[in-house]
């Protein structure tokens, strides 16, 4: 066995210890399965073994299922398919609780969905006391329940409101909180671990489950349904509903736990079985596991990354502008342990966005994540100063001074007059142009652009930017930085605002677009976040003030001319600014009021302003949110500033909050259908604008059904399009 080892002992315990020879972690594949079963067999036929330690041999106990498998193994099942790969793992745990032997799960690391649904088929589980040791059942974050058991156990062993938050949230708890909620016995230290598990076993415990004793009725069998049971599963229904859930799972996860209180236990698990193969068929699972997994591991183990070019690490950086973007980046390159030079104007200013790290570690510390003099090593590494004569020897220099390219230029020459001809020069731009501000360069094939975003400490894509002298080797030190702080990059080619800056401006021009309509400012918050926008377009803009989409639209009419065509919500925009002067939150108010010591609300002012017209359907606006950014994304393949559909997907998500429950802006498009999209488009455009027209390019790609994803099926039409 490949991912096993059966141990036995004098004392008749065995200690079956799982080890996948294949991967650096314990996962749930149809191997492990089959392992698993051949060992429940030979352990339920042994007469010399009188009970069984579970544990793993690797620092993990085990993950979930293998994402991949499901993904590119299960992708094409049918429901009935699907549902026989559930019933599969469901037997395997039934096996173990039947097996006449009692099982002790010795949890000693994290134990996450299908991993700890294994925990909860044993008989009793002893979690390891180590913090990094967190258990749970993850699985909505991919849009699926757990289908072995998961949601039947958790909702009896730990009743339904404690399985339904735990559930519904997706959360992973820490072995205090674990043993308070019930869903493991004991916490023992890592040394004791194993002891613990054979002195439980030694008092000769019952090895048949509570649901398996004869006339065991479940805690909610049908006319015995506890009222606040009931009452709670209305209330989490319509909590649900007001949450704007577009993902199909927690509705299922609900259903399948109140019902599962309800049935005999192994109907209980059959009817989880069955909204887990509807999950595992739906597209939107495959979405999420693709995007926030398989493209999101490829991309940080280095997809993009030029082959042949030697590893590189970052000893030393300099970071240009101690700013909100400069000290963020100067704390996330400290925190990797890279010593960092942070240069400002003036020492003062420079010390001040060293600040920020101490202010970011000492809640850190607060809260028991980091040791005082780990965060004292942290800040020693932060050399704040004026003086350009300390970039002498960086690796890597990252400018973050003003979004200005004259501004931007001269600090481009003081610092290459410092530093080495070898290191590497990124700009943290979000809009200028690589390839302008590579003119101020003298290696313009060392200069890249590296788009953080903000807060930096805790957003983790990064968008690095070609310009058209950018070279290989820059790309590749640029990624190799990036790995060095643990974040996801994604490669764009030059274009104005890029690919991230781009696409999402059409989120915030389309929500004030709509207030022109005359459409309720609540109405158009609402409806983005409807369809998962984590924060209204209005909301958004008043956070970033109007005046930066408004300069990047004067920069291009500068630039362009009437070539260019200003987006839809400008005109919104400059009255806010201009006429209204309420252009942003840090001014005192835009499209919201921002009482002190209050709870911000909508301006009252905004229906005067913009008088509200009847006419308006929620659908189509929560329709065209999408359609928006999707379209555009479209166009920066067809533009060649993107060069993936993974990029494109990574970006959208993880750069600005586009719905994980698409998988992205280009997964949407195949979700919908590539056909049904542009039909959809055409109408949208004929309504309101140009900006919702296809190309000839995507009209080409419709008319032969190409997806962007090779053999992405679409989903029903109704289910996406108004989530």
């Amino acid at each position: 066995m490949r991912h096993l080892k059966l141990e036995a002992a004098a004392d008749g315990f065995a200690t079956l210890i799982l080890d996948n020879a294949d991967e650096s972690m314990n996962v749930v594949s149809d191997a492990f399965i089959a392992d698993m079963e051949e060992a429940t067999k030979t352990i339920a036929a042994d007469e010399g073994i009188k009970g069984v330690i579970l544990t793993s041999a690797k620092k993990a106990f085990m993950a979930g299922a293998d994402l991949k498998q499901l993904v590119q193994g299960y992708g094409k099942l049918s429901k009935k398919e699907a549902f026989a790969f559930s019933q599969r793992a469901t037997a395997m745990h039934r096996a173990i609780e039947q097996s006449g032997k009692p099982w002790v799960a010795a949890i000693n690391g994290l134990a996450l969905g299908g991993g700890f649904e294994l925990a909860l088929a044993c008989h009793y589980r002893i979690l390891v006391d180590d913090p990094k040791a967190v258990v749970g059942l993850p699985e909505v974050n991919v849009g699926l329940l757990p289908g072995s058991g998961g949601t039947v156990r958790l909702g009896l062993i730990a009743g339904a409101k404690t399985a339904l938050d735990l559930l519904l949230s997706g959360r992973s708890v820490g072995p205090a909180e674990a043993l308070k909620l019930k869903i493991v016995d004991e916490v023992a230290p890592a040394d004791a671990l194993i002891d613990r598990a054979r002195a439980w076993l030694s008092t000769s415990p019952d090895p048949v489950k509570r649901w398996d004793v004869k006339g065991w009725v479940p805690p909610q069998k049908k006319g015995m349904t506890v009222p606040e049971d009931s009452m709670g599963y209305m209330m989490a229904t319509g909590s649900l509903a007001l949450k704007g859930y577009n993902s199909p799972a927690p509705q299922a996860i609900l259903s399948s736990v109140f019902e599962g209180l309800q049935l005999p236990f192994d109907k209980a698990l059959a009817v989880e079985g069955k909204y887990f193969a509807k999950l595992l068929t739906d597209p939107i699972a495959r979405n999420i596991i693709r995007t926030t997994f398989i493209s999101k591991q490829a991309a940080e183990k280095g997809a993009r990354r030029p082959a042949g070019v030697p590893k590189s690490e970052v000893k030393k950086v300099g970071v240009l502008g101690a700013g909100m973007m400069g000290a963020g980046i100067a704390y996330v390159s400290a925190n990797a342990g890279i010593e960092v030079v942070l240069l400002d104007r003036d020492v003062p200013t420079a010390e001040k966005g060293k600040a920020y790290s101490d202010k970011v570690l000492g809640k850190l510390i607060e809260k028991g994540k980091i040791a005082q003099d780990k965060a004292d090593a942290l800040l020693a590494r932060i050399t704040p100063t004026d003086d350009f004569a300390l970039l002498e020897g960086v690796d890597l220099i990252v400018e973050a001074v003003f979004e200005d390219t004259g501004i931007k230029a001269e600090t481009t020459r003081k610092a290459e007059a410092v530093i080495p001809a070898s290191a590497v020069f990124a700009s943290n731009t979000s809009t200028l142009p690589i390839s302008q501000l590579a003119e101020a360069s003298q290696r313009p094939d060392q200069f890249i652009g590296i788009h953080f975003f903000s807060p930096v400490d805790r957003m983790g894509l990064v968008e690095v930017i070609m310009g058209k002298q950018t070279g290989r080797e820059a790309l590749a030190r640029a990624l190799d930085y990036i790995a060095q702080l643990r974040k996801t990059p994604i490669v764009v080619n030059d274009s104005r605002g890029f690919y991230t800056s781009r696409v999402f401006q059409m989120l915030i021009h389309e929500g004030a677009a709509m207030l022109a309509e005359g459409v309720p400012a609540a109405v158009i918050e609402n409806a983005a976040k409807a369809v998962g926008m984590p924060v209204g377009p209005l909301a958004l803009l008043d956070e970033l003030t109007v005046d930066l989409p408004l300069k990047i639209v004067d920069q291009a009419i500068a630039e362009e001319g009437d070539r260019y065509t200003p987006p839809a919500g400008t005109a919104v925009m400059r009255r806010m600014k201009d006429e209204i002067k309420r252009p942003s939150r840090k001014e005192g108010g835009g499209f919201y009021d921002y009482p002190e010591g209050g709870k911000k609300h909508l301006w009252k002012g905004l229906a005067e302003q913009f008088p509200v017209k009847a006419g308006w359907d929620v659908e189509e606006l929560k329709q065209r949110f999408l359609y928006a950014q999707a379209m555009e994304t479209a166009r920066c393949l067809e533009e060649g500033v993107l060069e993936t559909a993974e990029d494109a997907d990574l970006g959208s998500i993880y750069g600005w909050g586009f719905p994980s429950w698409t998988g992205g802006t280009i997964s949407y498009i195949d979700t919908v259908g590539i056909e049904t999209f542009v039909a959809h488009a055409d109408s949208l455009a004929q309504k309101y604008g140009p900006r919702f027209l296809p190309s000839a390019w995507l009209r080409d790609k419709a008319a032969k059904g190409e997806s962007f994803y090779p053999g992405s099926e679409p989903a029903p039409v109704e289910e996406l399009v108004t989530a």
